[in-house]
């Protein structure tokens, strides 16, 4: 804008600044010189004003990203929220951060009423300064009163006109300072782009990697070092596996590999080349990248898979998802190939999501392949298909492996045990366990403690597993952001305008003052303008007439000034504390209901924790403008024009009819201008919604981006969703430019009608000079406040249509929530599903439980176990009332728990996921979160049950670390204890377990699993688990398939049954071990 815009503008005044000074100084220049020594009184107060105003909204802006950063945090961790009672905590949390906003929003208001105040008060004191100064000009016989009127007025404009050039100018330069990260993160890219461009390239690669005394500390924490002297030698074509604890530094070795990160020290080496000198863009289109955490992107499932090689034929597409086990889901998707992930693959479980990221890595064929848990969210079924897939694909291929499930990697060609940054045993399978002392036979005893060793696999089910598909449209383009539909499906409804004013009922008083100033202020101006036709007037009157009248004149702006300043702070100080007060009130009702709903309304695609955030600060925004800012505008300006048509038609009421005929044209004009530039044009700040949510999905899945060198790819979508915004801006560049030229061939038509008439009625004495000036003055500005409150009209009609989005989600009752009801706080923890029949509101027609009983005694535990989309994460949702069932009941204490207060039966519930959603706080707080009264004792207790104590107390900040988004600075196992640890310190009645060890290296994983059987002892657990060595103590173990319980014993029982179908995921477990 600095660079377009404005500049324009800056170049209109400055020329009206340079000619009418010009003009000024050559007709009277005393007088021109007075009037531009009083400009830069008006241009310092206005500077003093700005600044101060822009100071305050920077704060305000930079308070409402973090009260926005909060509440997408929140809501994109609902399920947690919810399910440890912590929504007050969210929304105390939400307005304490939005309480810097309403403080700084205050002082804002003061800014502008002060500020605006000043202006307008040093403007009126100017007018008095020139009135007498020029007095003295026509008693001396320089010029006549006309001549004298008609030069301040020029060089008085054309001052005013140097003050809206600086304005534009200050913009300009704070533009430019806001430009320099910009341009230097611009530079800093074209380095990053020279360094991938440049560099070596091997006409073969062998894929043989040295790591030679690497030492290396992450950017964010630079005090930590990771590796200290870290030497590994991976051969080309074999199987390196990495094992090792949690933060041991296993995933970083990833990491550099990939060159995501630079070694502090040291080098890496392929093909004894360093890979500095390699050309980065090059090495990466040798390597094949996996994360445990999959990163999709929302497009559909053929082009996720495309990303591995973008000329792949379908044929190779079907290759890589049946070595990856994903072609048989895939293919029973409705769309298919065609069928949409959603944001972040959403609408897919985490094996599916997996699976299709080992299909798109093995699609680029890689000399080198980089596995980081690769199979951590599969089933046993699933895990083996996929290995016999990743065998086939890792032929001849330089693998390395990092991986928690030793069962995994017993084939592999070197395995390195990493501890604190350093390889502490290297060799094969058979070599490592013939030590019995070593590091890698215990980790191996660790996992086989149980009668079944430790591979994975039972099925896998979590937040969405239960999920396969959300059916809604295919949509061809590559990236379909389809919470852009989250408007179109609001129900257009009329908001009464009554309903919206209801909001500001509680703080009527400000209303009432701000009223009163508002109305003053306008009836100001056309009295001013009233007094300053009389000092015309009185030019033309004897030398002692004129001194009287004259001086009446200065005391009146004088006064004026005063009167100025109070009634402009009056009015911007009140309706600005009540438009502050309605933004904090609305926010927090909005923030409320979000996070009252159902978990059923969050899974509905266009309920994003971007988008609701965005609503929260857009919609409250919008409300305050309408509500407050517009009718302030409009009282100030029926001040104005009231004032101005008593004037006129007690002056001449028939100069008045004509002058005020000509308003159509000159409101015409002007609201055509206004209403393209806010309708007709569109709402232009959604052109570039797309390519921000673009953007933005890239930046979070930037390794991935980086890793299949898609930066090219995401660059050209990118400027192709620009091409609709730079269309429409030189459409309305050119249409405004139109509409401004009429606009302005109007006024100046109406102008001269008045002046035309005027003479006619000077001509048949029916109106005095005086009076025709005056009507001519005074009317002209009304015509201008009449175009601007008619131009706000469309605001108010288009907002009031808009602000439905605000009552609809206020309005909004939950499908699950209930106040009331029987406390929970005593129950004992029996649970029981009986005749339940289920299906997700997203998917109607597909039934997820039929007639499903199951029974859970109190303080016993049972294991859910089955393969991917058979139920099991569905009904640790259930018994947390996450949904509620279609028919039958879910029973605690042979209660249906919807006769109990959710949030009393959520306290006595404790939850441990899969992704473990951590806050953006401390460890402290984190932990904290479980239990609101907590001790520092009883939290240093939680984290010792699970076995974050000593990785804690190892930090240099301990448990004040913060953890960054979503845990970012954790590892996985890191996240997972401290998840335990939160669920630990709730004590709850009844614990839910859905792969609470997923994350975790074995060691810590033997440890915490015997936490968790001492805390599972006189409570009542229900798991879902891959791991049988996590299952087979438990009192009760239920196979889940197609949403029924088909068998049901201890493992003991289960396991005599040799066709049943918990003997054949033993066998199956069994046989991945071997």
């Amino acid at each position: 804008m600095a660079i377009g815009e404005l500049i324009g503008k800056i170049v209109h005044c400055m020329s009206r600044f340079v000619v009418g000074s010009a003009i000024g100084f050559i007709h009277i220049w005393q007088i021109s010189l007075v009037t531009l020594s009083v400009v830069p009184l008006i241009a310092v107060s206005g500077a003093i004003f700005a600044y101060a105003t822009a100071v305050f909204v920077a704060k305000v802006r930079k308070s409402c990203v973090e009260a926005g950063e909060i509440a997408e945090e929140v809501i994109g961790n609902i399920r947690t929220v919810q399910a440890f009672v912590g929504e007050e905590k969210a929304v105390k949390s939400y307005m304490n951060a939005l309480s810097k906003t309403y403080r700084y929003g205050i002082k804002v208001a003061w800014a502008k009423g002060l500020g605006l105040g000043s202006v307008y008060g040093v403007l009126s004191c100017s007018w008095a300064l020139l009135i007498w100064f020029t007095s003295g000009i026509v008693h001396k016989g320089i010029c006549n009163g006309a001549e004298a009127f008609t030069t301040i007025i020029i060089v008085f404009v054309a001052g005013l006109s140097l003050g809206q050039a600086a304005s534009n100018i200050s913009a300009v330069i704070k533009a430019k300072a806001a430009a320099y990260p910009i341009l230097e993160m611009i530079e800093r890219n074209a380095f990053n782009k020279a360094c991938k461009v440049s560099g070596d390239t091997l006409d073969q690669v062998d894929g043989h990697i040295q790591l030679c005394d690497l030492c290396y500390s992450y950017p964010s924490r630079p005090d930590v070092l990771i590796f200290d002297g870290l030497t590994l030698d991976i051969p080309a074509g074999k199987i390196v596996a990495l094992v090792g604890g949690s933060g041991s530094g296993k995933s970083t070795i990833i990491s550099l590999i990939a060159r995501f990160y630079e070694p502090l020290s040291g080098c890496i080496l392929l093909d004894g080349h360093d890979i500095k000198r390699l050309e980065l863009k090059w090495l990466r289109q040798q390597i094949g990248l996996v994360n445990q955490e999959p990163a999709l992107f929302s497009m559909s499932i053929r082009e996720n898979i495309l990303h591995g090689k973008e000329d792949a034929t379908l044929e190779e597409i079907f290759r890589a998802t049946a070595l990856s086990n994903a072609k048989s889901f895939i293919d029973n998707l409705p769309d298919k190939y065609e069928t949409q992930v959603g944001e972040r693959g959403i609408q897919l479980s985490g094996g599916q999501k997996q699976r299709i990221a080992i299909a798109r890595a093995i699609l680029k064929n890689p000399r080198i392949l980089l596995l980081d848990e690769a199979t951590s969210a599969l089933d046993a079924e699933s895990e083996k298909s996929i290995q016999e897939g990743l065998n086939c694909a890792m032929v001849g291929c330089t693998t390395v492996i990092v991986t928690h499930r030793l069962s995994t990697i017993r084939n592999a060609n070197v395995i390195a045990v990493v501890q604190h940054g350093k390889i502490v045993e290297i060799g094969t399978h058979d070599e490592l366990m013939l030590d019995p002392q070593s590091t890698y036979r215990s980790l191996i005893q660790f996992q086989e403690s149980g009668s079944v060793q430790g591979s994975s696999v039972i099925g896998h089910s979590k937040r969405g597993s239960d999920r396969q598909f959300h059916s809604f449209c295919s949509d061809k383009d590559s990236f379909n952001y389809y919470h852009l539909e989250a408007t179109e499906k609001l129900k257009v409804k009329s908001v009464s305008l009554r309903r919206l004013y209801s909001l500001v009922a509680p703080d009527w008083i400000f209303g009432m003052f701000g009223t009163i100033g508002a109305f003053v202020t306008g009836a100001q101006m056309p009295l001013l303008t009233f007094w300053m036709t009389q000092a015309l007037v009185a030019y033309y009157m004897d030398w002692e007439s004129t001194q009287r009248e004259i001086r009446k004149n200065v005391f009146l702006f004088c006064g004026a000034s005063l009167s100025i300043l109070v009634f402009h702070t009056v009015q911007h100080v009140n309706f600005g504390i009540m438009g502050e007060r309605l933004a904090l009130r609305v926010r927090e009702k909005i923030f409320r209901a979000i996070l009252q709903n159902e978990i059923g309304w969050f899974d509905d695609t266009s309920h994003t924790s971007t988008f609701l955030s965005s609503c929260l600060e857009t919609d409250a925004t919008l409300l305050r403008t309408i509500v407050v800012d517009r009718s302030h505008i409009l009282l100030h300006n029926a001040g104005l024009i009231t004032t101005s048509f008593v004037i006129t038609f007690m002056l001449n009421w028939r100069l008045t009819l004509v002058i005020v005929a000509t308003f159509p044209f000159l409101i015409g004009a002007n609201i055509s201008e206004q209403f393209f530039l806010r309708g007709f044009g569109g709402d232009f700040s959604k052109t570039y919604l797309k390519p921000n949510m673009l953007a933005a999905e890239a930046v979070s899945n930037i390794r991935t981006v980086a890793s299949f060198c898609l930066e090219d790819k995401v660059l050209k979508v990118y400027a192709s969703e620009l091409d609709e915004p730079a269309r429409r801006s030189h459409r309305r560049g050119h249409i405004t430019g139109i509409v401004y030229g009429f606009s302005q061939f109007c006024l100046f038509s109406s102008y001269g009608l008045a002046m035309w008439y005027s003479s006619v009625l000077i001509a048949k004495e029916l109106i005095s000079f005086l009076s025709v000036i005056r009507c001519f003055m005074v009317l002209i500005i009304t015509a201008f406040a009449v175009a601007e409150a008619l131009a706000l009209f469309p605001d108010i009609i288009q907002g009031n249509q808009m602000v439905e989005s605000i009552f609809e989600l206020m309005d909004r009752s939950s499908g699950v929530v209930s106040d009331t009801g029987v406390d929970a706080g005593n129950i004992s923890g029996m649970v029981e599903l009986k005749g339940v029949e289920f299906c997700y509101p997203s998917r109607p027609g597909d039934m997820i439980f039929r007639d499903l009983d199951l029974t859970v005694n109190s303080g016993k535990t049972m294991a859910l176990v089955g393969m991917s989309g058979s139920g099991k994460s569905t009904v640790l949702s259930l018994i947390l009332r996450f949904y509620d069932p279609t028919a039958g009941k879910v029973m605690i204490d042979a209660r249906d728990i919807r006769e109990f207060k959710l949030q009393s039966l959520r306290n006595r519930i404790g939850l441990v996921q899969q992704e473990p959603a951590l806050f953006a706080t401390t460890i402290y707080e984190n932990i904290f979160y479980g239990k609101d009264d907590a001790s520092e004792a009883e939290i240093i207790e939680a984290a010792k049950i699970s076995n974050a104590h000593s990785f804690i107390s190892a930090l240099p900040e301990g448990y004040s670390t913060k953890v960054g988004e979503r845990g970012i600075q954790l590892s996985g196992g890191q996240k997972q204890r401290i998840a335990i640890a939160r669920a630990i310190i709730k004590n709850p009645a009844i614990l839910l377990l859905d792969e609470a060890t997923s994350a975790l290296d074995v060691e810590s994983e033997n440890i915490v699993q015997r936490a968790l059987d001492n805390v599972m002892q006189a409570r009542t657990t229900i798991m879902v688990a891959h791991r049988l060595s996590t299952v087979q103590n438990a009192d009760i173990i239920s196979v889940l398939q197609d949403g029924k319980i088909i068998e049901q014993g201890n493992h003991k029982t289960l396991v005599e049954h040799r066709n049943g179908a918990y003997y054949k995921l033993i066998s199956l477990q069994q046989l991945n071990h071997e």
